[in-house]
């Protein structure tokens, strides 16, 4: 059998239509001999000469050998193929053979693997015989995996070519293995097929993941039932027809495997059965193509995208966090920091991004004086570094004072996958918080010790917070016992002894851990005590939710309080009896003074009898004498109405200049026999007042007549009135022998004379008339030089009755 490969028929018949290109050329042979155009022909030869030739060379680096029927049917068992392929391809698969054998190479080869288990792409079992007789009788395509010797593995391709029938067989496995570089997994592999050919074979069939293998070219070879399923081929023969691949990057990843000369790896995304799926697809080289298997890693990728996530969102948080954060590897060195690390040690980006180690971050902070001062630096990094050994406690925390005056608190944990993590906290203004704090507590402790009221602070939940000494004396209680914080039942089971009321402790109680709206309110109470003193309590809730509650021994206050109503009963009883005594002797004496009046008018008239000079003077002086006794009479009546409070104002308009001028006529009288003179000082045009005209007048002739008492002949009394703001200020001026000073407090006092030749009435009178009028009065005086009396009226009068100041403390009292 010739098996040169330079025969124009080796490689018409490897590309499927030997023949025919034969014909071509003899009949182009014919047609140029026919012709005589013998250059033509040489040309046309020399091309298809040239394209024989390049064929040649293609079809000699194939791996394995070829085969070609060329007969309609077989002549024998095997017919008479001829064989076409490299030395070495047709050497490799001598070694299938025994040398007993037919010398026919092709023979032999059929002969050596015709029986040999083998499997279809359908995973049907079948033989090289059985599948060649169909196709060379029936044209029916196969594609087999033939397991032979030695755990080797062959593809056997059938398919026809015209009128011809063509065998592709090619060592597909082994060899290829090896050169992938998973020597192995090709030993298992070699270990299984000596146990049982059939199980390799069977393991790549029905294996879970998808396995293919594709040409040199990229042509897809054979394909397990896994990846049928996932490219939604029914058979492997629809797939090898319609080239289905995986996706579209299976093709290109099988060059790179074959240029790379190893496994190459990719994971991508590939929509299997419907569902958008994350494979690694693996391909590797094998003889004469790649090998290809993709495992689904959806799920690791998710966790994996997961686990992405999650670290850039911890990291984005950690960045956010205000302490700083320096993660160590195991070996040291800085895997990660968030921004407040790199803000508290003010450290250069750059240096970070270089993941110093631990030792190199102490040493740079050192340079720039931003560790604590140590006295042994060396040995003070060494005990830092042994936490990396296993050496100290898996968290410890440490207080690190900066020369900068920060303080930070340093706290060393053991991270799970190795290495260190590292907290820095400022606490510098925490610290200083604290001692304010402290020093605030200590204040208010003192503040609370010093206070008179006994205090107490319990807390939602009724236990004591707060409480002061007085709090302690109050009950009797001590303060060891009060320093163990007990709760609101232990306080009032201890306090029982000196108020044991338990309905008024029960009220407090629901003050204090009673958390509804209603309850967090004031209240107010009284405890009588079984030692005899009066306390009274205060429940004032905290905005905290604690309620503080105080206690105020008022005892010696109540009793107080009781001697001065007792007092006030006793004033009011004597004020009630003296206004009702001044009422009846007033009234009393007001009718036989008019008797005693009439008749000495009766003589006066001397309508009897004429009176002598000196019955006439005794009849004018009684006289006199009654009318002064009935203006006093009348003072006194008026004086007990307006501490009645029973004396009403007849407001009218009340020409001011006016009523000076009549009030100083009614004592010009009087003025002249004293010798003494009157003047005024008075715009005319001053105006009017809101006020009570006779009530003026009042206030003016009282004025006059105690100016009188005080003045002696030669001297002078002014009277004065002007207006501003509203106020009218009238005023008497003397330049009498004045009013001592110890004298002048008690002048507007009734029954209360200077000289002692009064009743003492007028100035009390007159501080009654002015009060009434909502105006006040005052004095200005000294001994021998004379004295004012100053009355301030409003230009409007505002009636007001004060009550006597006695009546102030029973109604003081009742308030209370």
């Amino acid at each position: 059998m010739d098996l040169s490969i330079s025969s124009p028929l080796i490689a018409i018949t490897a590309g499927g239509a030997g023949l025919g290109l034969a014909g071509i050329l003899w009949a182009l042979r014919v047609s140029h001999g026919a012709r005589g155009s013998a250059k033509k022909y040489r040309e046309s030869a020399q091309i298809l000469e040239d394209k024989l030739a390049r064929a040649d060379s293609v079809f000699g680096a194939h791996p394995g050998v070829i085969l070609v029927w060329e007969e309609d049917g077989p002549s024998n068992d095997w017919g008479d193929p001829r064989v076409y392929g490299s030395p070495v391809a047709l050497a490799g698969m001598l070694r299938f053979t025994d040398d007993a054998m037919a010398p026919d190479p092709a023979v032999r080869i059929l002969e050596g693997l015709g029986d040999l288990e083998a499997r279809d792409g359908a995973g049907q079992d079948a033989t090289l015989r059985q599948r060649l007789q169909q196709l060379r009788t029936e044209g029916a395509p196969f594609s087999l995996t033939i397991i032979g010797p030695s755990g080797r593995f062959l593809e056997a391709d059938g398919r026809t070519a015209g009128a011809r029938a063509v065998l592709w067989i090619t060592d597909t496995t082994i060899k290829g293995l090896e050169e992938s570089g998973a020597r192995g997994r090709l030993e298992e592999a070699r270990q299984v097929v000596a146990r049982d050919p059939t199980a390799f074979l069977e393991m790549l069939g029905k294996a879970p993941f998808p396995a293919w293998r594709l040409s040199g070219v990229g042509k897809l070879q054979w394909a397990n039932d896994a990846y049928l399923e996932a490219v939604d081929a029914t058979h492997l023969d629809q797939a090898l027809d319609r080239q289905i691949m995986l996706d579209k990057f299976v093709a290109p990843q099988g060059q790179k495997a074959l240029a790379e000369g190893g496994e190459h790896s990719e994971v991508r995304h590939i929509s299997i059965g419907g569902d958008r799926r994350a494979m690694r697809v693996v391909m590797f080289p094998l003889s004469g193509g790649v090998g290809g298997m993709a495992f689904d890693v959806t799920e690791e990728e998710h966790a994996r995208e997961t686990l992405d996530r999650h670290v850039k969102a911890h990291d984005e948080t950690l960045n956010h966090v205000a302490d700083g954060v320096a993660i160590f590897g195991a070996d040291r060195k800085l895997v990660y920091h968030n921004r407040a690390f790199g803000e508290i040690w003010d450290l250069d980006p750059a240096f970070l991004l270089e993941r110093p180690d631990h030792g190199a971050l102490l040493d740079r902070l050192r340079e720039k004086r931003k560790l604590p001062t140590q006295s042994n630096y060396a040995g003070w990094r060494a005990d830092e570094l042994a936490y990396y050994q296993g050496e100290k406690n898996d968290v410890a925390e440490s207080l690190w004072n900066l020369p900068d005056g920060r303080t930070l608190r340093v706290t060393r944990q053991r991270h799970p996958l190795g290495g260190q993590l590292l907290l820095f906290k400022d606490i510098t203004d925490e610290l200083t918080l604290r001692t304010e704090y402290n020093a605030l507590i200590q204040v208010q402790s003192a503040t609370l010790d010093n206070l008179h009221e006994a205090v107490a602070v319990f807390g939602a939940d009724g236990s004591l917070r707060l409480s002061n000494r007085a709090f302690e004396r109050l009950w009797n209680l001590e303060s060891d016992d009060l320093d163990a914080q007990p709760d609101f039942e232990t306080i009032t089971a201890a306090c029982a002894p000196l108020f044991h009321d338990k309905s008024v402790w029960a009220a407090i109680k629901g003050r204090v851990t009673n958390p509804s709206p209603e309850a967090r309110q004031e209240f107010r109470g009284e405890m009588k005590r079984s030692d005899g003193k009066t306390v009274t309590f205060l429940t004032q809730p905290l905005p905290d939710g604690a309620t503080l509650i105080a206690f105020v021994d008022v005892t010696a206050s109540r009793r107080v309080e009781d001697a001065l109503r007792d007092r006030a009963e006793a004033f009011e009883a004597a004020d009630r009896l003296k206004t009702e005594f001044v009422r009846n002797v007033s009234y009393q004496l007001r009718s036989p003074l008019t008797t005693i009046l009439g008749y000495a008018e009766f003589l006066e008239s001397e309508r009897n009898a004429k009176l002598a000079p000196a019955q006439r003077e005794h009849v004018t002086s009684i006289l006199q004498a009654g009318d002064h006794l009935s203006k006093l009479i009348e003072n006194i009546l008026d004086l007990a109405m307006i501490e009645a409070g029973r004396m009403e104002l007849d407001l009218s308009d009340v020409n001011i200049r006016k009523v000076i001028d009549e009030s100083i006529a009614m004592m010009v009288g009087n003025a002249s026999d004293t010798e003494v003179s009157i003047e005024v000082e008075c715009d005319k045009k001053i105006g009017s007042i809101r006020a009570d005209e006779r009530r003026i007048k009042q206030i003016l002739f009282n004025l006059l007549t105690n100016a009188l008492k005080f003045t002696a002949p030669g001297d002078k009394i002014t009277v004065s009135a002007e207006k501003l703001d509203g106020v009218v200020r009238l005023s008497v001026t003397d330049t009498g022998r004045g009013v001592a000073y110890e004298r002048q407090a008690q002048a507007f006092d009734a029954f209360n004379s200077s000289d002692n030749r009064g009743a003492g009435l007028g100035l009390a009178l007159v501080r009654s008339f002015v009060q009434l009028h909502g105006g006040w009065v005052a004095m200005r005086s000294a001994p021998g030089d004379g004295a004012t009396v100053f009355c301030c009226l409003p230009e409007v009068a505002a009636p007001q009755i004060d009550r006597p100041e006695l009546e102030l403390g029973p109604a003081s009292v009742a308030a209370e």
